[in-house]
């Protein structure tokens, strides 16, 4: 008994493997696509939430002093660790 070979295009378990190589590629790209971009908001939300928190910079005495107070109470409340503290004193002084 001869056996015959398929010629041309795939047969069905063919096409099938076909689709699902296909498919999984495409998800792989674009779950990679959705990762970077979720990555990418994070980052920017991240810098546009540190700008929102930096007062602009006080120029005049009253302004500065004012500030310090607001700092010295964050840090009384426990709301600012020493590090973090002597950082902003160390801004609002030089600005």
């Amino acid at each position: 008994m001869m056996l015959r070979r398929r010629v041309g295009r795939p047969g069905l378990i063919g096409a099938m493997a076909r689709t699902a190589v296909i498919t999984g590629t495409a998800t792989a790209v674009s779950g990679g696509i959705q990762r970077r971009q979720a990555r990418r908001m994070e980052e920017q939300e991240a810098a546009s939430a540190a700008q929102a928190q930096a007062p602009a910079p006080a120029t005049d005495p009253a302004e500065r002093m004012r500030l310090l107070r607001e700092l010295g109470q964050m840090k009384a409340d426990g709301l600012l660790t020493e590090e973090e503290f002597a950082a902003e004193k160390a801004r609002i002084l030089a600005s």
